[in-house]
């Protein structure tokens, strides 16, 4: 390599290494001899070690607005949209960087079952899907991966925070105790915008967070659309879905938010509230009374299970299995057999798995449970697990309401511990991380 080859390769590189981002080429034109200046990409963001480019975000802009479109919602301002995604893309990357460091890999196989599943669910193979997305202008390549990193994320906040959650009986118990004396058994459906502003803000800047909400709310008063403005205006996640929150319980909403939505009626918004993690606006798009009794229609079972291994193959399952269901068939006892053969942790007590409420089971389970008469045992079947013979021992209606009751607790304490819990985290793997932003760049 030349001494010239040199120095340009080392001043490209460099040009790499501090973001040097607006290329141009000059393309001749045979035609007419003309001269046109071709604007080529530029980097938007750095982010660590990766770049986030321009037509990356413009890509991303792109499908975001055709869903926004197509659900009718208002579109911010294109500079505010564009901000909101950018925002978005730099957080995904962080997390699918520390994703990718810290050895979480979603394999090809997964992937294809996930891809095979969502087309089954559009009631497509794979090839009809593959073309329904290129009729959409989606090629399949992306389409792959992005789906590939919705369940790197998703199990990522699995790993990082969920699993991370404690619940102990005792919040339960609290948690119900508030409900029933605050009479918080109300459910509310919200609409939420947040200006951030952490607790140790400066007092000037904090000063013009205020302002801003101040100026969303004087907007929302007037009128104006509470989807767009949160679009506009929101620093929440989920701003450009217009700020829903869903239906929450009003144990499960922070006591500051559950005193102003209290008086509120549908379609009413809370005035500015002030949080350590900023300014709120609250919308109340729906809200409901308490629940009633929960009676379920419970079922006394157990099974045999043979499970497929490398070492058990299919065919080898069902030879077992039908020999076992044979000898059943011949009056030995269910439960013997259970203890002698089954490979589930229920054989040491004779396969039973006590009651089950609709939905505990698989979906080929419970619908051969469901049809089968108290005593009579089933035919082999096949879920996920294995290979199964079950028998019905009993059947009752059953009050749930307390069981339920705690269930739901539990479901709403994690759902409130696990959101606050993944901001936090995402704001430290943020604050932690090299974030260089060039939107604003003029070249």
């Amino acid at each position: 390599m030349s001494k010239m080859q040199k120095i340009i390769k080392l001043k490209q590189s460099f040009a790499l290494l501090i973001g040097l981002v607006l290329l141009t080429s000059v393309v001749h034109a045979e035609s007419d001899k003309k001269t046109e200046i071709v604007k080529m990409d530029r980097i938007v963001a750095i982010v660590d070690q990766v770049v986030i480019t321009e037509k990356e975000l413009a890509d991303r802009i792109k499908s975001v607005t055709a869903q926004l479109e197509k659900q009718g919602t208002e579109l911010p301002p294109p500079t505010i949209l564009e901000k909101q995604i950018l925002e978005r893309m730099i957080t995904d990357r962080l997390q699918l960087q520390f994703a990718s460091q810290t050895g979480l890999r979603i394999d090809d196989n997964q992937l294809d079952k996930t891809i095979e599943r969502i087309a089954g669910q559009n009631k497509m193979d794979i090839p009809a899907f593959k073309k329904a997305l290129l009729d959409d202008g989606i090629q399949y390549r992306k389409f792959r991966e992005d789906i590939r990193n919705e369940i790197t994320l998703a199990r990522l906040r699995e790993r990082e925070v969920d699993n991370r959650i404690n619940i102990t009986e005792s919040e339960i118990d609290s948690f119900i105790s508030l409900q029933s004396a605050s009479n918080t058994s109300d459910e509310y459906e919200i609409a939420h915008i947040l200006i951030r502003a952490a607790e140790d803000t400066a007092p000037e800047d904090l000063k013009k967070l205020r302002a801003k909400a101040e100026d969303a709310l004087a907007q929302l008063q007037s009128g104006k659309d509470f989807a767009k403005i949160s679009a506009g205006f929101s620093d929440a996640p989920n701003a450009l879905e217009g700020g829903s929150l869903g239906w929450k319980n009003g144990a499960q909403i922070p006591a500051l938010f559950l005193e102003a939505l209290k008086p509120l009626k549908a379609g009413e918004m809370s005035q500015i509230l002030r949080s350590p993690n900023g300014f709120h606006i609250l919308k109340v798009t729906n809200r409901r009374g308490g629940s009633s009794p929960l009676v379920v229609n419970q079922t006394h079972v157990r099974h045999i299970l043979i499970k497929f291994s490398e070492i058990v193959s299919e065919k080898d399952a069902l030879t077992r299995m039908a020999s076992i269901k044979e000898r059943l068939d011949n009056g030995e006892k269910f439960e013997d057999l259970a203890r002698q053969y089954s490979d589930d942790g229920s054989a040491k007590s004779g396969g039973d798995l006590s009651w089950v409420n609709p939905g505990d089971t698989v979906p080929e389970f419970e619908k051969t449970m469901n049809v089968l008469a108290l005593g009579e045992i089933s035919n082999i079947i096949k879920t996920q697990f294995g290979l199964h013979v079950i028998q019905v021992l009993e059947r009752r209606n059953q009050d749930m309401s307390k069981e339920a009751a705690r269930i739901k607790a539990r479901q709403e304490i994690r759902a409130r511990k696990s959101d606050e819990a993944y901001q936090d985290w995402v704001r430290e793997l943020r604050d932690r991380a090299f974030v260089e932003l060039r939107l604003e760049d003029k070249y």
